[in-house]
């Protein structure tokens, strides 16, 4: 049975690329390269975790100003759709243990990501009752909605564990000193990896069962210390 943690009291939980398995990388991939535009770590960096308007005015720039920010928007979701329906979203290996073992040791839980609630319910309204509060919360008016999701819980912001898979998300975790574990995509074209090692992030997994008692018992202890230094 897990300790219950002294400082941490929620984990926000990524839907797409955590929760989930990642559908949007080879998405984003090919419709980039499928149009001419060189794959660069930078073009990953600008566009993930973008509020959708932008992602799509980037997407755009990218590959020429061919097409509108609305029109490759719309081009990417019907690529997209055409790509889940060949490779149907599935729940990422050892999630649902994840929520139960952030649970287990005292922590509320919450699914936060770029789509509607729509997606939320789709794909893990089964295990809606291992989530707190709002169940989900859509950030894409904030992205990355770190700020938003401890105010939401009335949480001062060491207290509120991230889980996500964009480098992007982790600096604006260090940056608000929320602690924060990396899980970056497995897709061989992703340069995820390598750009959380960049940003700093300290946490770094390849598999969600590594989110153990024994990392949550190290993040708590971090996150207390960080909040006594301040």
């Amino acid at each position: 049975m897990l300790k219950p943690l002294a400082h941490l009291r929620l984990a926000a939980v990524n839907i797409d690329g955590v929760m989930l398995e990642d559908t949007f990388s080879p998405v984003i991939h090919h419709f980039l390269v499928s149009r001419g535009c060189a794959y660069t770590a930078d073009i990953e960096r600008s566009i993930f975790s973008q509020p959708r308007a932008i992602a799509g005015r980037l997407l755009a720039e990218a590959i020429g100003g061919t097409m509108t920010g609305a029109e490759a928007l719309a081009a990417y979701f019907e690529e997209r759709a055409a790509y889940v329906a060949a490779h149907p979203v599935r729940v990422s290996d050892g999630a649902v243990e994840l929520l139960r073992r952030l649970r287990a040791a005292g922590l509320s839980t919450v699914c936060y990501g770029g789509l509607a609630k729509d997606h939320f319910d789709a794909c893990l309204g089964e295990y809606a009752d291992l989530f707190d509060g709002p169940g989900y919360l859509c950030t894409d008016a904030f992205r990355p909605g770190l700020r938003e999701i401890a105010a939401e819980f009335g949480l001062a912001h060491d207290r509120v564990l991230v889980l996500d898979d964009v480098a992007r998300v982790g600096e604006e975790a260090g940056r608000l000193g929320m602690p924060f574990v990396g899980h970056p995509s497995s897709f061989e074209h992703s340069f995820q990896r390598e750009l959380m090692w960049e940003a700093g992030v300290r946490h770094v997994v390849d598999s969600l069962h590594s989110v153990d008692a024994e990392l949550l018992g190290v993040l708590d202890k971090e996150a207390a210390a960080s909040a006594a230094g301040h």
